[in-house]
């Protein structure tokens, strides 16, 4: 007789001799040691000699799924024991405690661990950021970040026998290709998550698209307010810039006495105009004065005429809210120009790159600079981060990369936890995620999927970025 249908036989009689109950387990005891999403080719028994080595065992599955779905309808409730449904979450209880609804002990249990069992081959995570065009250089850093986090990821075992296949979408730093490269990424490769886009305005055009299909999105360089609350598939591991700005203008007043400020604007792109209102917002709100708003153009080669009109009004510092090549010129021209280095320059997350150094040189010495992250942080993760990109790369990484690698890390975490790559259960494992070790320190996600965790403020000293307690 073909094993198979011994094995249906021996089923059938344990079927007629154990007849499962729920009423002895309460939903409040049950303790899931992990959930199990029910596959083609799975039933009860052969799970339950899976986790506990006997396929007498299946009665601990059966209550313990049922008693969680009393209190937790993400779980499957079980009418029949001999029919589960692919797709079904069920609870598997550690062995003591499984032990104890069947009320026997058994013979080998296997040792249970949350290595995932349902991912497998290839996970398809879109990447939608700019690798070219104007803002191909921050394209660039996030792509190193990302790629550098999934090489690593893929020489471990942390997704069981998955391995993630990132695949890229250039966004050109355009919102309308932005949203179609979302388009392409859910309906054609069917993705299970997606990194970027890399500008807060393409994902204000492309994430909607990816909330409605149920796909989660960690924006990775997002700063803008409002991301957000575009929908509860959306997080971002980049803090939002008005936490960033509140910080460094409430850290620099305190260390500069700060009474008075001129703040340097470009006019000519949204993130600094909106980055300009926080700005205007944090100052008031510190008590310090404003004394001129002063605008140029991305990309300006002379900037005399912004001088000639600080010269009459003394600030005490000078607030620059400019992408990081404008303002290392800008503050080079300036100290070129005669503005004393008893004003101060203070900028936030844009300077925050090794082009604003390597641009501005001797000149930028001095600058205070908000952020989200500091490459001498002293934790292991941020330590090991800096020295995997270095030697990959030949360059050290910037706060772009480093929010692209954490973010890749907390969606493999999640996908761990979820143990799938269905859109909702993952956006699940996201919000619930506990923090973790990543180069920007612990991290996980507020309820409105904002990152948890703290901005730094640093000054340039000798060609580099000194954290500031």
């Amino acid at each position: 007789m073909p094993k198979q249908v011994i094995a249906a036989v021996v089923l059938l009689l344990l079927l007629v001799q154990v007849t499962p109950t729920t009423a002895q387990t309460q939903p409040d005891e049950i303790v899931c040691k992990r959930d199990v999403i029910v596959q083609i080719d799975d039933w009860l028994s052969k799970l339950s000699d899976k986790f506990y080595g006997d396929v007498l065992a299946f009665p601990a599955i059966f209550e313990a799924t049922n008693a969680k779905a009393k209190i937790d309808d993400s779980y499957a409730t079980i009418d029949d024991v001999d029919l589960i449904e692919p797709g079904w979450k069920l609870c598997i209880v550690g062995v003591e405690q499984a032990q104890e609804i069947v009320g026997f002990e058994f013979d080998n249990p296997p040792l249970l661990d949350d290595t995932p069992l349902n991912l497998t081959g290839a996970i398809k995570i879109g990447a939608v950021q700019a690798l070219t065009g104007p803002l191909a250089s921050q394209g660039k850093s996030i792509q190193s970040g990302i790629e550098l986090a999934v090489q690593e990821i893929n020489q471990t075992q942390l997704l069981g026998n998955g391995t993630l296949e990132i695949i890229w979408e250039d966004s050109r730093g355009s919102s309308e290709q932005a949203a179609a490269a979302f388009r392409k990424l859910i309906e054609q490769e069917q993705v299970a998550a997606i990194l970027g886009p890399t500008l807060s305005q393409s994902a204000f055009a492309a994430d909607p698209l990816a909330q409605a299909a149920g796909v989660p999105v960690i924006g990775t360089s997002n700063v803008a307010e409002g991301i957000a609350d575009i929908g509860d598939y959306i997080f971002r591991t980049s803090l939002p810039e008005s936490t960033v700005i509140s910080n460094t203008v409430r850290r620099t007043t305190e260390l500069l006495n700060l009474q008075n400020v001129v703040i340097v604007f470009d006019r000519g792109n949204s993130f600094s105009t909106l980055s300009m209102a926080q700005f205007s917002q944090a100052l008031a709100a510190s008590g310090v004065e404003i004394l001129a708003t002063v605008p140029f153009t991305t990309g300006a080669a002379d900037f005399s005429g912004q001088f000639s009109a600080l010269e009459t009004l003394s600030p005490d510092a000078i607030i620059l809210v400019a992408l990081s090549e404008d303002a290392a010129n800008i503050i080079a021209q300036a100290r070129q120009a005669g503005v004393s280095d008893d004003v101060q320059f203070i900028g936030a997350n844009s300077f925050n790159s090794d082009n604003f150094l390597r641009v501005g040189g001797q000149a930028v010495d001095g600058v205070f600079s908000g952020a989200a992250w500091n490459i001498g942080g002293e934790s292991t993760s941020n330590r090991n981060f800096v020295a995997a990109y270095q030697a990959e790369y030949g360059r050290p990484p910037d706060e772009l990369a480093a929010q692209a690698y954490s973010a890749v890390w907390v969606l493999a975490w999640a996908l761990r936890g979820a143990d799938a790559t269905d859109g909702a259960l993952v956006r699940d494992s996201l919000a619930r995620l506990s923090p973790v070790e990543t180069p920007l320190g612990l991290l996980n996600f507020a309820k409105n999927g904002d990152p948890n965790h703290v901005p730094v403020l640093q000054v340039v000293e000798d060609g580099t970025f000194k954290l500031l307690p």
